[in-house]
Order: structure tokens, then sequence, then C-alpha cells
């Protein structure tokens, strides 16, 4: 994968979602990633955004999110608020755009949110003068995951175009699966989703995805697989017959492409989608998923102030 940085066309105060990124822009926050990551330490890193103070709005929990979210910040210079939402006024029954307000009046100049509603994030965005980045809104986008896996899988095979990428498991509640298949279509990546039934509802008619409705049919061929968590909190059902027909382990690997390798966005539910053995061998690329947060973060952060 290039690591050289393309001309610049990110001209955006905001990154709201990936779907809308053009090719070039995308591809221009994984250059300036790899920039940032090698030289982390550098000087000129240290002080981009030192004028920016950027506030930590998680209004749902997280840890990768969040944590790297917070380091990017320091990284590049800029002083972080974590609203810290349980000992907030939102206990009082503050109002989402009333607090974002109040951060942006206490001096606040970039906002980094998580919130369960979906859309949450564009709301803020037209309620306030604050940049907005999203760190994940309900089941409808996560835009810097998307962005790390990008990242990830571009060093892991090299080219993406043409490649066939398998998310496997409940893509219907997944706001991760919705963000990487706009990001992965956009780098000229065959996308398919394979789940049970109810969990890939609708997605045939997404332009270039394919469905699979069985495990053997997503995974045949894949050059890289994606699990993605049973997501008991956002109504997934039971997930005692997925364990049965979807667990990903080596045996079912096998029908993948030789050597393919296994993301997952975390938290893993080690022993449903996927097994400890898998989840720790050779194929996975979970731990340099969490290694990319913070250089796409900075990335993103850089881009949106307009310092990078």
């Amino acid at each position: 994968m290039t690591t050289a940085v393309p001309a610049r066309t990110w001209a955006r105060h905001h990154l709201l979602d990936v779907e809308g990124l053009s090719r070039s822009e995308i591809e221009e926050v994984l250059a300036v990633a790899v920039e940032m990551r090698e030289g982390r330490a550098v000087r000129s890193h240290r002080s981009l955004l030192d004028a920016e103070t950027v506030g930590l709005a998680f209004f749902e929990a997280s840890t990768r999110t969040r944590i790297s979210f917070e380091l990017a910040a320091k990284a590049l210079g800029a002083t972080t608020v974590d609203l810290g939402v349980e000992r907030s006024s939102v206990g009082k029954g503050e109002s989402v755009v009333d607090t974002l307000r109040t951060l942006e009046r206490t001096g606040v100049t970039t906002v980094v949110m998580r919130h369960s509603a979906s859309g949450a994030a564009h709301l803020a965005a037209r309620a306030t003068g604050l940049r907005v980045i999203n760190a994940g809104d309900g089941i409808h986008a996560h835009p810097t995951q998307a962005l790390l896996d990008a990242l990830t899988l571009g060093e892991a095979l090299g080219s993406l175009d043409g490649r066939l990428v398998v998310i496997v498991g409940d893509v219907a509640h997944s706001r991760v699966a919705r963000s990487n298949i706009h990001a992965l279509r956009a780098l000229g990546v065959r996308v398919r989703v394979a789940g049970p039934a109810p969990w890939v509802a609708g997605f045939e008619h997404w332009p270039g995805v394919e469905v699979a409705t069985t495990l053997a049919d997503g995974l045949r061929d894949a050059d890289a697989v994606m699990a993605l968590r049973v997501q008991l909190e956002r109504g997934a059902e039971s997930f005692a017959d997925y364990v049965a027909r979807w667990r990903l382990d080596d045996e079912r690997m096998a029908t993948a492409s030789p050597g393919a390798p296994l993301l997952h966005p975390g938290p893993t539910n080690e022993g449903v989608e996927l097994t400890a053995e898998l989840a720790s061998g050779p194929r996975s690329l979970i731990g340099r998923q969490v290694e990319n947060g913070v250089p796409i973060r900075m990335a993103v952060l850089a881009l949106v102030c307009g310092a990078a």
C-alpha cells in the first residue's frame, strides 16, 4: 500500500460519515495517518493543534475509540476536555444540543461525539458552530473505524482494487458494517455480507454488495473476513443458534482464500463470533486495528481542523 501523500483534497469541517467521501479523500486520510504513525514523536506533529480544544462527548460507553481520540488529540498538541456524561447536566435533563452549545461557549472548538441515536452527529453539526467528528451514532455510522479498517486491510493485502472482503454477522445492527461498506466500495473492493437472513435483509439492494445466508457461501474465495459483534443492546436476537451456525473457527475459515486475514472491530465476544484461538492466531489483525486507531484519528483531527 502506497504511503505517498496525494495532493490535498480535504476541505471538510466535519467527519459525520464516510458515505459521500471520494476515493481521493479517503486515500488522503490513510496517507496522512501513515505520516502520523511514522512521525508521531516529531515536534511539528506535536504542535499542529496547539490552538484547539477537543471535547470528548461520549454518550455511549467506549474504550478503544474514546482513548485513541484522546491520545490522538494530545499527540497533536490539543487541549482535551472529557465531558463525562455520567457527571454532566445530561443527567438533570439537559438536551444534547444544549450540552454541546455549553461546550462551544466554554472554548471547545472540535467535538468528538458518540451517541445511541442515529443522526445525532448530523444534528450537532447543524445546531452548533463546532467541528463535529462522529465517533458512532446508533446503527448509522462509525467513520473512523471504517478508515482504520481500510488502512489495516490495505497494508495486509496491498492493493484493495478487486479484492473480496466478507463481513460476517449482525450486519443489520452494525454501524461499523455500514461505514465499512461505503469506504471499501469507494476503494474498489468487492463486498459480501453474510449472516442469518434477518441480519442481512435489505443489503442486496446496496450497490455492489453481495449477500450470503450460509457461512460457507459467505466465506468462499474471501480475501479477508471481518467478524461483527452480536449486538444484543441494539435489538439483536439471542445468539445461541448463531454460535452453532456462524461462529468462525480455523476449520470454517479454510473456506476463505489461503491466509485470508481476519478483522473484528471489538470488543470481541470470544466463543460467540469467533474462537479465542482464531482471535489470537496468525490470521488475526485485531491487534493491528487497535494500533491503527490513534494515527487514523490523528489524521482525521488534523484534516478536519485544517492543520494537515
